[in-house]
């Protein structure tokens, strides 16, 4: 006869415990709400330094009122990488608090999309994705403080990187480098769905530029003569098209295509741009030979592919697994359920998880629209929130 497990309860003293930390938050929702609209309302998009710079310099500060060490990395051509470290009663690696500065919307955004409250919610550029995430990490450090007559429990290292929505480039070496010395990765980036779930796994992404080189003619007077490259390229497309495998999580998006001068001469050139996702390492190296090894339909063309994967897939390996039921667990102590997904998108917790550090993600605001006009946070979900955070770092 199978033995059936009975799930331990939970402590009387660990779930009031979870509740006063849970009350101290709801206590100070707005003075968090304020600190989101305060960062939303300091534009910073990835193309612009001068403004992650100044928005830099403000969260520079506010982290040091709380007993962090700032400092910056310089980069030349996008903003600095803001890194704060924190002492801890104990010793042992710092848990990394990893998220961006940067937000897509260009500058200006603010005059059509401003920032405001309304029905439960709180709208604006970044305020998802991901402002309302370093909001929580800053409240959640100083509930840890409060708690702890002014220390944190462990060490703590926070990296807001300032180029994350344009490909990490210039922040990867540094990402990794703390990752390294830290015995887990939290990502506050936002969460899935409205339901707040955690994402345990994440796809790699791979940028790839097609170009097609084939013989300008005149349309009417020479047709037999040209050799279109737009021809050409639209069968390429059309071959991979057919590398698409679902069921493996593989995914191929021609994005952008241009090409030709005018309506009445056979088109010389052609570009593509090819978004690809894999949700398995391994995948990355198949697809990549299988996109250099396209062969030409018309040989009077040429064809030229470069590009690569470029931010590997977060795969939801034991580090991965620990860290969910650890948070999970936590949740259950505040009353709800805490959810998982595996979701299309990259971030830069796909760095770290890929070198082995437990990493987890979606830790961030509540809501949806990122990316979009309607982009907007849950107000009511950022005490629990904040409360999971806190209690999660000291875990990890």
């Amino acid at each position: 006869m199978k033995k059936v497990l009975k799930k331990p309860q939970l402590s009387q003293p660990l779930a009031a415990e979870a509740a006063n930390r849970l009350r101290f938050f709801t206590e100070r929702k707005d003075i968090i709400t304020e600190t989101i609209r305060q960062l939303v309302e300091i534009e910073s998009p990835s193309d612009n330094k001068q403004a992650i710079d100044q928005l830099g310099a403000l969260l520079a500060g506010r982290f040091e009122k709380i007993g962090g060490h700032a400092k910056f990395h310089r980069v030349q051509d996008f903003g600095d990488h803001l890194q704060v470290d924190f002492a801890g009663t104990r010793g042992g690696k710092p848990v990394l608090l990893l998220g961006h500065i940067d937000t897509v919307y260009p500058m200006g955004t603010l005059s059509t999309m401003p920032c405001r409250a309304a029905d439960g919610r709180l709208s604006g550029p970044g305020a998802l994705d991901m402002k309302s995430g370093i909001a929580l990490i800053l409240h959640a450090l100083e509930g840890l403080r409060t708690w702890g007559s002014d220390s944190l429990p462990r060490p703590v290292t926070v990296l807001l990187v300032s180029d994350e929505e344009v490909g990490s480039d210039s922040s990867r070496r540094i990402t990794e480098s703390l990752a390294r010395k830290s015995e887990a990765v939290l990502v506050l980036e936002p969460a899935y769905g409205i339901k707040g779930a955690l994402k345990t796994a994440r796809k790699g992404v791979g940028e790839y530029t097609l170009k097609v080189s084939g013989k300008a003619a005149h349309s009417g007077l020479d047709f037999e003569k040209g050799e279109s490259a737009i021809v050409e390229m639209a069968k390429q497309i059309t071959a991979i098209s057919k590398l698409v495998d679902l069921k493996r999580g593989l995914t191929l998006n021609v994005g952008l295509v241009s090409g030709g001068t005018r309506t009445n001469v056979i088109p010389a050139q052609a570009t593509a741009s090819l978004d690809v996702r894999v949700a398995r390492m391994k995948d990355a190296s198949v697809i990549d030979r299988q996109l250099k090894a396209l062969k030409l339909f018309n040989r009077k063309c040429k064809l030229e592919i470069k590009g690569g994967v470029n931010r590997p897939p977060m795969e939801r390996g034991a580090g991965v697994a620990t860290l969910y039921r650890k948070a999970s667990e936590i949740a259950e102590k505040l009353g709800w359920k805490l959810e998982e997904a595996s979701v299309g998108g990259g971030s830069d917790g796909n760095f770290t998880a890929c070198l082995g550090i437990p990493t987890l993600d979606g830790l961030g605001g509540v809501g949806e629209g990122a990316h979009a006009t309607h982009e907007s946070i849950i107000i009511s979900e950022l005490p629990r929130r904040a409360t999971l955070l806190a209690e999660l770092i000291e875990a990890a």
